[in-house]
């Protein structure tokens, strides 16, 4: 069984700090804003804003900024606004951060399962060999088998019927 190899890279300590940094800057830029640590409660009891709740809150303040009188006082229409501009920032950012992760997610799981092939035909390798009573073979097998419990050989049960057959 051939390897694949669909990525062949390595990321210097250069790249490294300069992502790091990079990261941090964007943290550091926003964190005035990302000050929430919600539960997956809370999360679940937020009203949560989509594309046609975006429609309706534009509207909404549209409507609220022609019709003042319409406006519960303890409604503060400038806020509103600020949250609406916050949100439609800060989907911005989302969108690219989320086709950033996603990308370094994909490379990670492609050189991951890369790496862990590797490891599985060596893995077989070794354990054809300490079949074969290859010298040096069984510890290593042994010790890289504990990766694997429960899948080794089962015993045959003896039982007294089966050996009454």
């Amino acid at each position: 069984m051939a390897q694949s190899n669909q990525i062949s890279a390595a990321i210097s300590n250069e790249t490294k700090s300069a992502v790091d940094n990079g990261l941090n800057t964007v943290a550091t830029a926003l964190k005035d804003m990302l000050i929430f640590n919600l539960t997956p409660d809370q999360r679940a009891g937020m009203l949560k804003m989509g594309d046609k709740t975006l429609a309706f809150v534009d509207k909404s303040l549209e409507y609220a900024r022609q019709n003042p009188a319409l406006v519960p006082q303890f409604v503060d229409i400038a806020e509103a606004e600020k949250d609406l501009t916050l949100t439609r920032d800060l989907f911005h950012i989302y969108q690219k951060l989320t086709a950033l992760t996603r990308s370094v997610e994909d490379a990670m799981m492609v050189a991951g399962g890369e790496a862990y092939e590797a490891s599985l035909i060596f893995y077989n390798s070794v354990k054809a060999a300490s079949r074969s009573n290859s010298a040096g073979s069984q510890a290593i097998y042994e010790e890289m088998s504990k990766r694997f419990p429960g899948r080794g050989k089962k015993a045959v049960a003896n039982t007294d019927e089966s050996a009454n057959s």
